[in-house]
């Protein structure tokens, strides 16, 4: 009997052959019933979208149904799994329904809708396009279509957001490594807010540089210090000659231009690596927050220049005014933290005293 045959094997009797046609169609009947029981469970709402997938699954499983039909039950089972947030499981079926038959629109709709939920953009315009080729009044399609372009123009504008900021923060870290500077983990963060330095057309550094004055711990920040600049001729300018004391705390006006003297701490802070200098840049530039993995981190971590140890950590060192900025940053014993720092004192203040004798550290 038929029941008994093999599956590949051909039935070799007229018996065999109406026992194999009666089979199919009881198979096919099977199919076309079970693809129905799963429509309504579909209609009957999300707690019994399961019970939907199961039918349709089952009634793909007889394998008795025109390719036409299987393609629908494909397509079915693709609307529930979008329904349900399976995309990849909608998109697999959606193809197997268009390979199946061609001319199905839903099929060509929910292969886009799943793609466009992966965020595979590429393909899902591309399923529209199929789509409207067949179907080239279709409006849903047509809608869909304009809302993948939106998100892929978005996209664009995102990765070339990404790409700038990329590139700035890789030409940061290799202007900072070919200066031979030490750069390190930020500080007074609470002062500044997010500061970074900014890289001319003609390669020249520009730096916020932060002034804390030590006897007070205010602050002043100028936000455009070119690495080229000299300090004395800034200074000139803040401590310009005035009949009233510039700073407002300064009562007795022991701060003026004659007075104040600029100071870093040798040693002071953590010095980063070349990897993680460029990390820190990206860090800073918002448009750059998930470029850390478009990154070749082996790149980075090769050939980095090694600084010898400083001798005098802690030690205060006295600023030459006389020199230009990008000078003083590249002092054996200097490590820029985040910005350039450097301590305002007054040597006509009590304060002097105490902070050239050691006594005085920063909070």
């Amino acid at each position: 009997m038929a029941l008994w045959m093999d599956e590949n094997s051909c039935p070799a009797t007229d018996k065999e052959r109406d026992d194999m046609e009666a089979i199919n169609a009881l198979k096919e009947a099977a199919a076309i019933e079970l693809k129905e029981e799963g429509n309504k469970f579909v209609k009957m709402g999300k707690k019994h979208y399961a019970a939907a997938i199961d039918r349709y699954t089952r009634a793909i499983n007889q394998k008795a149904v025109v390719d036409s039909e299987t393609s629908v039950i494909f397509s079915n089972r693709a609307h529930v799994n979008l329904l349900l947030g399976n995309y990849r499981r909608a998109l697999e079926d959606s193809e197997q329904a268009i390979k199946l038959s061609p001319d199905s629109l839903k099929a060509y709709y929910r292969a886009a809708k799943a793609a466009f939920s992966l965020d595979l953009t590429t393909e899902a315009a591309s399923f529209c396009k199929e789509g409207l080729s067949r179907f080239a009044d279709n409006n849903e399609l047509k809608k869909l279509e304009s809302q993948i372009e939106l998100r892929r123009a978005e996209f664009e504008r995102h990765h070339n957001q990404v790409s700038r900021a990329i590139s700035t923060a890789k030409a940061l870290a290799l202007a900072i490594e070919s200066r031979g500077l030490k750069f390190g983990k930020t500080m007074f963060r609470e002062l500044t807010g997010p500061r970074m330095p900014v890289l001319d057309e003609i390669s020249v550094l520009h730096w916020p540089v932060l002034l804390l004055y030590a006897e007070v711990m205010s602050s002043d920040l100028i936000e455009d210090f070119c690495e080229t600049d000299v300090i004395a001729d800034h200074l000139d300018l803040m401590f310009s000659t005035s009949s009233q004391p510039v700073l407002p705390w300064d009562t007795d006006g022991s701060y003026n231009r004659q007075n104040v003297e600029l100071y870093y701490q040798s040693g002071y802070g953590t010095q980063l690596s070349k990897l993680e200098t460029l990390k820190y840049f990206l860090e800073e530039m918002p448009a750059a927050a998930a470029a850390g993995c478009l990154l070749d981190e082996e790149e980075w971590t090769k050939d980095t220049v090694s600084h010898a140890a400083c001798q005098d950590t802690g030690k205060w060192v006295r600023v030459n005014e006389k020199k230009d900025l990008r000078s003083i940053l590249r002092q054996p014993g200097y490590i820029i933290p985040g910005i350039p720092v450097f301590f305002v004192v007054s040597k006509c203040s009590k304060f002097y005293e105490k902070f050239k004798s050691g006594k005085w550290a920063p909070p």
